[in-house]
């Protein structure tokens, strides 16, 4: 069997920057197993699959080790995929996951993911986080899948040397470190060890989480933000109550084939 395989770096105009995503599009869902397996050998943040529903499409991501429910940057790529080889006149794509239903539109160069909110909630500071972290952050907040710790200095969340094995033990999926930025309004990092990923470049789920939280703290809709991985990404954050619009380029690295 032969796959299409596309990968793509997402929320950056420049290739080797961003967050590479794979997409393979599929005519039917393939067997758990070999997607997974897929995934792992691909060894990036997530693969995204997808099959045409209709006037729709279906999405799954996987991580190396397993599926998640969100995933912002590989549907960025996704769409990127179809709106330049499968549906070049298309102007909106709508996607159908286990999240509910996506969109993405494409204005120029830019792709706008429309995502839910998931506003987090204050929660009590995990044992260990200054231990972690050297410092102990100012806040502490969850929506389920990320565990968000707000710092008051973007040079630390910039400099920060991840303990893994500690983050590790701070959530059972993600943690999310951000503070206030200079140039722009937020800056963030995101890991997710338990799920194969030490740090994940540019996380567009992680910013339907960081965008609420946001708003609200600048009293602005329309934020600019910043992951200051080693890679790094751009992204441009609309709040809208129950949903949140992220607004980011894409440029594909290569186009190939699996044998499988």
């Amino acid at each position: 069997m032969e796959l299409d395989i596309f990968q793509v770096d997402a929320f950056t105009s420049e290739l080797f920057k961003g967050n590479p995503a794979a997409v393979v599009p599929l005519e039917n869902w393939l067997d758990d197993n070999l997607m997974q397996k897929i995934a792992a050998e691909n060894n990036l943040s997530e693969t995204a699959f997808f099959v045409k529903n209709g006037d729709n499409y279906k999405i799954r991501w996987m991580t190396p080790v397993s599926e998640v429910p969100l995933c912002g940057h590989a549907t960025l790529a996704a769409a990127f995929v179809i709106f330049n080889f499968i549906e070049k006149n298309a102007r909106v794509l709508n996607f159908v996951s286990k999240s509910g239903l996506l969109s993405v539109s494409k204005e120029n160069d830019y792709l706008t993911l429309d995502f839910p909110t998931h506003k987090p909630e204050p929660v009590i500071m995990p044992e260990g986080a200054v231990e972690c972290f050297g410092r102990e952050p100012i806040e502490s907040l969850e929506d389920g899948f990320f565990l968000l710790l707000i710092f008051d200095d973007e040079d630390f969340v910039r400099n920060y040397i991840p303990d893994i094995e500690a983050i590790k033990k701070l959530h059972r999926h993600a943690v999310i470190i951000s503070a206030r930025g200079k140039e722009v309004d937020f800056v963030s990092r995101v890991f997710v060890p338990n799920e194969g990923i030490d740090e994940d470049p540019v996380t567009g789920s992680a910013h339907t989480v960081l965008t609420p939280y946001w708003s609200e703290k600048l009293n602005k809709k329309t934020l600019t933000a910043r992951q200051v991985s080693k890679r790094g990404g751009e992204l441009i954050c609309h709040y809208l109550e129950n949903r949140t619009r992220i607004k980011g380029n894409a440029v594909l690295y290569l186009k190939g084939k699996i044998y499988c």
